[in-house]
């Protein structure tokens, strides 16, 4: 059994790697070089691709256009879905249940859906073509999952130790910041991580909802590069590499953290 496992696994690993391989060979490469052999290695191992995007095409403005968008939705998303997990593990059960049922609605409705009236409820207060519209409504589409990850952890947490805080004179709040949030780091540092992901690599509402090159996020950046009748992949896919880098760095230094945060919301909750 253990062979077969092992088989299988190493099969979906180079499924995985040997297209990733392709596209960091690729960034190497000139156009021609890729059409001539684009399984093949590059003829010299140059960083003028990535050189080239970084210094012709901008890309660190939008780099950080990203950071900023990426930074402040997921500290603003932990900020509030903690709260609202709080609130939710310390209400009445009925309320509690209710307020949770209507959380984890949001995660059942596409937002596809939501595309006309969101546009319109967005041009209408003015926040089209900003950051701070781009982090208002990754707010909103990212509390679902942040909710239901914190609660299910909070519920982990032995009400005595709630009790205790609230026995020693401990208003709500003060129980919140001394209690719940030090309880909670590893599920805090597994949300955060995940919302990272999603907001760090998010076309659809940059899509949706910016035109001026000014207000881009990587992704969106990246779509520049693809031409009406051809396409330099070379530096495109330089430009995913590089977009792609913070998040695997992010990854690597969390992923203890991440892995222990969803076994304990998942599996406990």
């Amino acid at each position: 059994m253990k062979g077969i496992r092992r088989i299988v696994l190493s099969i979906a690993v180079l499924i995985i790697l040997i297209p990733l391989a392709g596209l960091v060979l690729t960034t190497f490469k000139t156009m021609s070089d890729m059409y001539d052999a684009p399984l093949g290695l590059p003829e010299s191992w140059a960083l003028t691709n990535y050189i080239t995007i970084i210094q012709e095409n901008g890309l660190h403005y939008y780099f950080a256009n990203s950071v900023i968008v990426t930074s402040f939705s997921v500290a603003l998303t932990l900020l509030f879905g903690s709260l609202t997990a709080y609130a939710l593990v310390r209400l009445k059960p009925l309320w509690s249940r209710l307020g949770f049922s209507f959380f984890l609605l949001g995660m059942f409705v596409p937002a596809q859906v939501n595309m006309i009236p969101l546009y319109d409820l967005m041009y209408k207060t003015g926040l089209t073509n900003s950051l701070f519209g781009l982090i208002v409504v990754n707010i909103a589409s990212t509390m679902p999952i942040a909710v239901l990850i914190l609660t299910g952890f909070m519920r982990t947490v032995q009400k005595e130790l709630f009790e205790a805080a609230s026995i020693d004179g401990a208003s709500h709040f003060l129980t919140y910041v001394r209690v719940a949030l030090p309880l909670s780091k590893p599920s805090l540092a597994a949300t955060g991580t995940f919302l990272m992901v999603m907001s760090w690599n998010d076309l659809f509402y940059p899509l949706l909802f910016v035109t001026r090159n000014e207000y881009k996020t990587l992704p969106l950046a990246l779509l520049d590069f693809q031409g009406e009748y051809a396409t330099n992949y070379p530096l495109l896919f330089s430009g995913v590499v590089l977009s792609s880098l913070p998040i695997v760095i992010m990854y690597f230094i969390f992923q203890r953290y991440f892995i222990e945060g969803m076994a304990a919301g998942g599996v406990k909750g």
